[in-house]
């Protein structure tokens, strides 16, 4: 089932989300509407927040990533990063979020990430990540921690955050869309 996506200002895009405890077929349901969901969209990962679900949870689906998997849950995850590399956010570091759908804007991020996490079953995992995989890692874990990456931005592109923010009637909880159903 492809679930709505929360625009940002909804209170649970912007607080922490709560551990997993339960692992069970509700979870696995879950995660696989998730999974739906983040290909309906497109994007390449969507956490639990996003769709309105203060847990512990995301998911990716990234066909690039073939070192590890091309589609993968975390759930009570850690994410360990090397330090970003210093200097000015390029055009290779653009990125975009469902939760503000229509934009993309530069982000500088780590360019390698460690992962830690429990899988559907309840198992922890670790991988290592690095490059886009990396990135899609650390944007999706800061969900999870009730940040958007717009939150990072500062100077002009904060300033155009909050313009399309007003604009839009965005910044105000209730507010979602959702992706289209593949025709078959």
């Amino acid at each position: 089932m492809i679930l709505p996506i929360v625009i940002t200002g909804d209170p649970v895009l912007h607080s922490p989300a709560e551990p997993v405890t339960e692992f069970d077929s509700d979870l696995a349901r879950f995660v696989d509407d998730m999974y739906e969901t983040t290909v309906a969209a497109p994007g390449v990962g969507l956490a639990a927040p996003q769709v309105g679900i203060g847990r512990q949870i995301f998911v990716w689906v990234y066909d690039k990533q073939t070192e590890v998997a091309p589609r993968g849950v975390a759930i009570n995850p850690q994410l360990f990063i090397e330090p970003i590399q210093p200097g000015e956010a390029t055009v290779e570091d653009r990125e975009g979020c469902l939760s503000f759908p229509d934009e993309k804007f530069a982000l500088r991020r780590s360019t390698r990430a460690i992962l830690r996490a429990q899988g559907l079953d309840g198992a922890p995992y670790e991988l290592e990540a690095s490059g886009w995989f990396a990135r899609i890692l650390q944007h999706e874990y800061d969900h999870l921690q009730g940040t958007l990456y717009v939150d990072r931005l500062t100077g002009t592109d904060a300033e155009t955050v909050a313009q399309i923010t007003e604009e839009r009637r965005w910044g105000r909880p209730g507010l979602s869309w959702t992706p289209p159903s593949p025709r078959h």
